[in-house]
């Protein structure tokens, strides 16, 4: 019986999907597991798997087509059924082609015509004495230690450097997947025993990169939304008008926090090295322990207080933003929030975040303080009730002990629904976010 491929609901949010790649075509044979296509969902590239063995029949769906979920795209069919599509026509079309009469060959010019690959076709007249057989070029055997994987693992093992023939594969078969790599998170294993650490991080760009054309003389050009670009005008929709914001700034003196970070990065390398990002996100995570109103969410007829702090990061990728989420941030050292940081933004931006890291957070932090914002104000992402933005650490000229000294400052400006916070609520958290943020050791 034949099995029909469906767009699923890849993520929680999903409600259609654009086909980004095929990796199986018509006429192939498939086996449950294997991974048929790339689907660009509202928030990431999935893989799209084979729910039964058998042959893939006709292709509905093209790619770069968007469809909504629980559409056809394709059919897998029972071997020996007829849905195989174009691998039975090939079938039936060979052995004809095979019994037709060769075509005589065109008398040579100024060569002799190569031999063809017929065995019981007569060789050419030599013009030199053949090729020793024990010098003929022999086709080499097959790798017996070609490891089963998915194109996606096959593509996040070159990336992290890792040998799949030490990695113990999940899927049928022992196939390698997609997941079986997701605890690694890089290296170079030379052997059973050989320890598996840390990539240095790859340079994280200034900006994403554009994905408009340039200009072909026309007065303008219409671009289709992509599944993120809907997401994002939907989410903003629900947010900005039907959501009270209100917002809180404050300047920060972040001195003697460059003072710290500066004699800790000393004594780290790589990886364990602290940014102020770091700082930030440990600081708001501690905050907001000490500040359970402001850990929240607002549903239609109740409010509901984490007492578990999960922070959302903000990350522009290539068509969008994208918001990750570092879970009981309260509770991991700045090294351990660096590095998984670092690595959630490297994965945001190649589209291969998992659902349950971009989903769940209490509160959120947007930076833009590479960029060289001195201050801005965030939207909310509901239901959570608070997000802080973040500017630029720049030295400003401060007034210290009736002296003007330039001391180096930032600006944060923090988004309240006003339907769970309060002023004065939202003012004691960021006098604490302060505090911490003058005064690390306390926070250390």
């Amino acid at each position: 019986m034949a099995t029909p491929v469906v767009m699923e609901a890849l993520s929680p949010t999903m409600e259609e999907g654009r086909v980004a790649k095929w990796h199986k075509h018509e006429g192939d044979a498939v086996k449950a597991g294997d991974v048929l296509a790339e689907v660009e969902t509202d928030k990431a590239i999935m893989d799209l798997v084979a729910r039964a063995d058998g042959v893939l029949g006709t292709i509905a769906v093209r790619e770069g087509e968007t469809v909504p979920v629980g559409k056809e795209l394709a059919v897998i069919a029972a071997p020996g059924e007829s849905g195989g599509g174009k691998r039975e026509a090939r079938s039936v079309q060979a052995p004809a082609e095979a019994s037709r009469p060769a075509a005589p060959a065109p008398p040579p010019v100024s060569a002799p015509a190569a031999p063809t690959p017929v065995a019981a076709a007569p060789a050419p007249p030599p013009v030199s004495p053949p090729l020793p057989a024990s010098r003929m070029p022999l086709p080499a055997p097959p790798d017996a230690t070609r490891v089963k994987a998915s194109p996606l693992a096959r593509r996040m093992a070159k990336e992290a450097g890792v040998d799949l023939k030490l990695v113990p594969g999940s899927g049928p078969g022992g196939r390698v997947i997609g997941k079986d790599l997701e605890g690694v998170r890089g290296s170079v294993v030379r052997g059973a025993s050989a320890p598996i650490t840390e990539p240095a991080p790859a340079p994280e760009p200034s900006l994403p990169p554009a994905t408009h054309h340039a200009p072909s003389g026309a007065a303008y050009e219409d671009i289709p939304l992509s599944p993120l670009r809907k997401t994002i005008a939907k989410r903003l929709a629900t947010s900005l008008g039907p959501v009270p914001h209100f917002f809180l700034t404050t300047d920060i003196d972040m001195e003697r926090a460059a003072e710290e970070r500066a004699a800790l990065n000393e004594r780290l390398e790589g990886d364990a090295r602290v940014s102020v990002n770091s700082l930030v996100l440990k600081a708001t995570a501690l905050a907001l322990k000490q500040h359970r109103a402001c850990n929240a969410w607002f549903a239609d007829d109740h409010i509901r207080y984490w007492n578990e702090v999960h922070l959302g990061m903000a990350v522009a990728v290539e068509d969008g933003l994208i918001t990750p989420v570092i879970h009981n941030a309260d509770l991991k050292s700045l090294s351990e929030i660096g590095g998984e940081a670092r690595e959630l933004a490297v994965r945001a931006r190649a589209r291969r975040l998992r659902p349950a890291v971009y989903t769940g957070a209490t509160f959120s932090v947007s930076n833009l303080g590479m960029f060289d914002i001195d201050q801005f104000t965030a939207v909310l992402n509901p239901p959570e009730a608070g997000i802080l933005a973040v500017g630029s650490v720049e030295a400003r000229p401060t007034v210290v002990n009736g002296e003007i000294r330039p001391r180096r400052r930032m600006r944060v400006t923090m988004s309240c629904d006003h339907r769970v916070i309060d002023g004065a609520t939202g003012a004691a958290f960021l006098k604490t976010l302060k505090q911490m943020l003058e005064n690390p050791l306390a926070m250390l």
